[in-house]
């Protein structure tokens, strides 16, 4: 049986596993090879007589806790918590600017972003569905390139991409976003290899400052309190560390994460023309 050895497991019985996904590395599988989506590295690990279904998603760039049940019936139980909001979410996120509440509340319906030219792109709009995020701000800090807060996020509800979309309603865009920052075109040059040294230095970090950091819920009797730090980059983005250079040549893994945004961006350019 092959083993990924960047696999990071951080818990395992016989009903489940945890991992910390690292940045980079899309959950569900590609066109690309065996170790190009973090489902076939878990199936890699498990072998082929043990299922492996995820639980939770976490985005491509977003780094952190994702659980796989490894049974048809701990899926089924564990899938009902998280429809149920009976699952405690904690992300941590870097974001541009200066919050000017300590905490709040972002209530804000999501739905798709009609008039975006990246078909994959939701939004606040009024007709959407249910969406809320709680924020806390941890730390208000500066540095040589601007002003910037740490978060804690606890989501109450999961809708795609939720917390980033309404971070960019809030006005403090995750560092590093390329679809819901500075200039959402900044995702399409990205998967097209069209990003420039003045595009990166205005990202600032290679991948979003969105991490999943605790989960936490009851299931059968007993209570499981899982955690993850942050990667260096986001630490040493904190640390007030210079920010490594982003290296034009790409490993196998981002080329195939953005095999996969182009599938699901198949639309995208057609959009544009129009």
């Amino acid at each position: 049986m092959k083993v990924d050895p960047r696999l990071n497991i951080l818990f395992e019985d016989d009903d489940m596993l945890v991992v910390n996904k690292p940045a980079d590395l899309v959950c569900h599988p590609t066109k690309g090879d065996e170790y190009s989506s973090l489902i076939s590295r878990i199936r890699l690990h498990l072998g082929t007589e043990t299922p492996a279904h995820l639980v939770n998603r976490i985005d491509r760039e977003t780094t952190g806790l994702v659980l796989v049940a490894k049974t048809e019936i701990s899926n089924r139980q564990l899938r009902i918590l998280f429809q149920d909001r009976q699952v405690e979410k904690e992300y941590l996120s870097i974001v541009y600017g200066h919050p000017p509440q300590d905490r709040g509340l972002i209530d804000a319906a999501l739905g798709s972003d009609e008039n975006s030219e990246v078909t994959i792109r939701d939004c606040v709009r009024p007709d959407g569905v249910a969406s809320q995020t709680e924020y806390e701000v941890v730390r208000r800090f500066e540095r040589s390139e601007g002003l910037f807060a740490l978060l804690q996020i606890k989501p109450a509800t999961g809708r795609k991409h939720q917390i980033r979309i309404h971070l960019e309603y809030l006005g403090h865009s995750i560092v590093g976003d390329k679809l819901y920052g500075l200039d959402q075109r900044f995702y399409l040059d990205f998967i097209y290899d069209r990003l420039t040294p003045a595009d990166w230095a205005r990202l600032i970090l290679p991948n979003q400052a969105l991490h999943a950091r605790v989960l936490k819920f009851v299931w059968q009797g007993r209570a499981y309190n899982f955690h993850a730090e942050p990667d260096s980059v986001f630490c040493g983005f904190l640390a007030g560390d210079p920010i490594p250079p982003i290296v034009a040549k790409e490993t196998v893994t981002r080329k195939q994460s953005k095999d996969f945004d182009r599938e699901h961006s198949a639309n995208s350019l057609e959009k544009i023309v129009e």
